[in-house]
């Protein structure tokens, strides 16, 4: 029964994030864009608003495990992630569609109106995101159950992500032909995955099972009790570490993808085939990814797709505009990018379990709410580097690849590619000196848990 359930829970929540990560590409990797080259706003504003993105997601990434705290004391009939699911994702949507919205506004009253507009958006994804991932450690307490489970979601994660990139060059260039301006073609293609994300959490929502009577019933997580669970967790902190590195470098060179393709490749057209290519690549691996660790363990696994990505960066950074040699150096990054993601989202799930057994205590969302930290405060910075970079490369003021001067290239490129790769190496590095919980670890820690009557795996 268990296991019919558990393949029942590994669809219905994996299915739910495709338009979740749909909705969060477009804000995280194109809202610049929309900002210096649709709403074509002056270097002025452009500044203030990278402080301020800046600045925003930092605060947000912040009050993340706070949030988890909240997560955690829920309790209702609904359970404690679903309530902030369904929240999180009609606000979200709502206000998606009012950042992309052309307020006829300029100046001071425009950066504040954003600026409210984006901080609300902020707390609503947070509660929608934290609820969503906190909801994957309670699904199974077996180590490969748990590795499908978080592989078919990063699958759905990745379809999401991709049909952005993917789309969003024909699509939106389709409808501003259609609708006679780019904003308002923008407009409508926020609309429409706002709506797709709301439709894909109802899935989740109305899907999943949750089981019952696993886990005791425990006291409320107070405020201190989430600074211990944090950094009383020796693995939990450098796993995060880790994961902060390695998401930096890699929302650096995705978010830098279409001024790639529009200013030094010089075809932004090619954009949309060349992401097609590297979304098919990077499922690819991740639909792969069970049969290799059934031959692998995870430290193997994650050596080698460090190799993979190393040798991806250098050939990008060496390589002439010609689409054969990018698109392999961009198989070979999103190839290892795929593996480094789904076993650093299985490194985070493991310390809950860890966590319980070191401190007594099990804080899934306080400990799954370090995930959504991670990655906007990697989007925070890389938004403050690629925004800094456009500006001092002179693309802000481009219009084509020929405004861009060779100096110009040569800073994009190094933006893109090469402090990229040495965050990712950096955090490689915190991993195999500082992580332990290995399979044979792991199983004593539920033993264990077991033993003491905290958790229930008859």
């Amino acid at each position: 029964m268990k296991t019919t359930a558990s393949r029942w829970n590994r669809y219905t929540f994996g299915l739910g994030t495709v338009g979740r990560d749909m909705l969060y590409s477009l804000v995280s990797m194109y809202l610049i864009f929309y900002l210096t080259d649709i709403l074509r706003l002056p270097d002025s504003m452009l500044w203030w608003l990278t402080a301020i993105l800046l600045a925003a997601r930092i605060f947000d990434a912040v009050n993340d495990p706070i949030m988890g705290v909240i997560v955690d004391n829920t309790d209702s009939r609904f359970g404690k992630f679903k309530p902030w699911i369904a929240a999180g994702a009609l606000f979200t949507g709502i206000f998606t569609v009012l950042m992309y919205t052309d307020l006829g506004l300029d100046g001071a009253p425009y950066l504040i109106i954003f600026t409210v507009i984006y901080l609300l958006w902020d707390v609503s994804f947070t509660a929608n995101d934290i609820g969503y991932w906190s909801m994957l450690p309670s699904l199974s307490m077996d180590q490969k159950e748990r590795e499908k489970i978080g592989a078919f979601a990063r699958i759905c994660a990745d379809v999401g992500l991709f049909a952005v990139v993917v789309g969003i060059v024909p699509v939106t260039n389709a409808l501003g032909s259609m609708l006679g301006s780019m904003k308002k073609a923008y407009f409508v293609f926020t609309v429409i995955i706002s709506l797709l994300m709301i439709g894909g959490q109802c899935i989740t929502l109305f899907g999943v099972k949750e089981f019952k009577g696993v886990f005791k019933k425990e006291e409320q997580t107070t405020l201190g009790g989430m600074v211990r669970a944090i950094f009383k967790n020796d693995q939990l902190l450098f796993t995060v570490i880790a994961m902060a590195l390695f998401m930096i470098g890699y929302s650096t060179t995705t978010s830098f993808g279409l001024y790639y393709f529009k200013y030094a490749y010089g075809d932004e057209n090619m954009y949309p085939v060349f992401a097609l290519v590297l979304g098919i690549s990077q499922i690819i691996a991740l639909a792969v990814f069970p049969l290799f660790r059934k031959k692998f363990e995870r430290k193997a696994l994650y050596a080698g797709a460090t190799a993979l990505v190393v040798a991806g960066y250098m050939i990008f950074f060496f390589s002439p505009m010609d689409m054969r040699s990018i698109g392999a150096a961009g198989v070979l990054v999103f190839l290892g990018e795929a593996f480094i993601q789904i076993l650093m989202l299985m490194f985070l799930s493991d310390t809950i379990e860890y966590g319980q057994w070191k401190l007594g205590r099990r804080n899934d969302s306080v400990t799954l709410s370090l995930q959504p930290f991670i990655n906007k405060i990697g989007n925070a910075i890389a938004s403050g580097i690629v925004g800094a970079t456009v500006i001092i490369s002179g693309i802000s003021q481009a219009a084509s690849a020929a405004d861009v001067t060779e100096e110009g290239l040569v800073i994009l490129k190094a933006a893109m590619f090469i402090l990229p790769l040495i965050c990712i190496l950096a955090g490689y590095v915190v991993y195999r000196l500082k992580y332990k919980i290995d399979s044979k670890m792991y199983s004593q820690i539920l033993a264990d848990l077991q033993a003491r009557g905290d958790i229930n795996l008859e």
